[in-house]
């Protein structure tokens, strides 16, 4: 599917491309908005440069934060705008508004090889509205001065948005190289991965990560597990968790998961000692100890330095290794060595590595280990489970109803259909 934008026809044509420029943000010491790391941003530019350089005009329509229909200027994409323009080393017009008048003019006014920014589409409620007539009305808005459209914000894929789903029935679309290649990474672990196959799962809460391990246990050969989650894991097994995160309704369905797992001959590894703390904080006491000690009042908040050796050598040999959530509360240091071991056995590793955007993306950047020393470091968290889970992805599915009935951008691959 690497050729389909190439197909598109976009020369001396309006081309809206829908982006993921859903950035973290935060003040400085004067109250100015500022970006604390600009990776979906950069992961945007090869598209638009790619559309740019065969002649198109291109209007880039993204969203920030969830203003919930409102004008809430904390959220604006102004500070984005510049941020994609240095990027580019090109100028990029942001329009103040999300669609209308004001919109249409400045569209028209711009020349091929220009780019603009609307701001952020969130602030209009029909984005997001539940009902399609509105979603529809939004989409038809925009429909009126772009000629194609390209979906490149995997962030938002399995989303049922206006910029997402309806502008794609109403456009000849493609998909853009982020998209594809994201599409082509999860293929690679989701349709006859290389063996041994691990997968390190983390994060707080099992029930949010249940439909994954359901999906891929038929696939893969290790299972690792951490982060909050765990402790239902331990609990399961017979473990006092003290005060640790614990789902306690989930701990009938963990067994019984944990016996599918055995009678198909998949290694579950849990952690055997933990780093515990009376609280999240940075000063206050830490101790560990092994996962049956832990006291009352005491919580686990990440894999102990036994665990980790463990999950390291785990790791040392897998061909394919897929990992999303983080071993403990990486954001404070006294909890973050667990996570830290996982991102360096990854980034040591001669197999097949993605890491599943949202917290484990935004670990390894925070750790400062660079991006490329992954096989694929997801841009979209939300997106990136959905399709382990082997949900059909609304973004997607949208841009291939479009593409049965239309030449515009070539005729979809079974295997994408499958992965979707």
């Amino acid at each position: 599917m690497s050729d389909r934008l190439d197909q598109l026809d976009v020369e001396g044509k309006v081309v809206i491309v829908r982006s993921d420029l859903n950035v973290p943000t935060a003040k400085d010491e004067t109250g100015r908005i500022v970006i604390t790391d600009d990776g979906r941003i950069r992961a945007s530019v090869p598209t638009i440069q790619s559309l740019l350089a065969r002649g198109a005009t291109v209007v880039v329509v993204a969203h920030l934060g969830r203003p919930r229909g409102e004008v809430v200027p904390d959220l604006s994409l102004s500070p984005v705008a510049a941020r994609l323009s240095e990027l580019l080393d090109a100028p990029v017009a942001f329009i103040p508004q999300v669609s209308g008048d004001e919109v249409d003019r400045a569209v028209r006014a711009l020349i091929p090889g220009q780019v603009a920014l609307l701001e952020n589409v969130r602030f209009d409620a029909r984005e997001t509205s539940p009902q399609a007539e509105e979603r529809g009305s939004l989409a038809s808005e925009w429909a009126r001065w772009g000629d194609a459209f390209v979906i490149d914000g995997f962030g938002v894929v399995h989303r049922e948005q206006a910029s997402v789903t309806d502008i794609a029935g109403l456009l000849p679309s493609a998909p853009g190289l982020l998209v594809a290649r994201e599409l082509a990474s999860f293929q690679r672990v989701l349709i006859d991965p290389e063996r041994p196959y691990a997968v390190v799962l983390g994060g707080a809460k099992v029930s949010d990560k249940l439909a994954v391990i359901g999906n891929l246990l038929e696939r893969i050969d290790r299972l690792l597990v951490g982060g909050g989650m765990a402790f239902t894991f331990l609990r399961a097994e017979g473990y006092a968790v003290g005060a640790s995160l614990l789902e306690e309704e989930m701990v009938p369905t963990i067994r019984e998961l944990m016996d599918d797992a055995r009678r198909r001959g998949v290694e579950i590894m849990l952690p055997v000692d933990v780093v515990i703390a009376r609280e999240v904080s940075a000063d206050t006491e830490v101790r560990v100890v092994d996962v049956g000690e832990i006291p009352d009042g005491w919580m686990g908040l990440d894999i102990g330095p036994e665990t980790a050796r463990r999950y390291t050598a785990a790791l040392a040999d897998a061909r394919t290794v897929v990992w999303n959530g983080p071993m403990g509360v990486y954001e404070v240091a006294q909890f973050s060595a667990g996570t830290r071991a996982v991102a360096d056995a990854l980034a040591r590793s001669s197999g097949f590595t993605i890491v599943g955007g949202g917290d484990s993306a935004a670990a390894i950047r925070s750790m400062g280990i660079e991006d490329s020393r992954f096989g694929h470091v997801s841009t979209g968290g939300g997106a990136s489970l959905e399709l382990l889970e082997g949900r059909t992805l609304p973004g997607i599915a949208a841009w291939l109803r479009v593409e049965a009935g239309s030449p515009a951008a070539g005729t979809p691959s079974p295997s994408t259909g499958d992965m979707t």
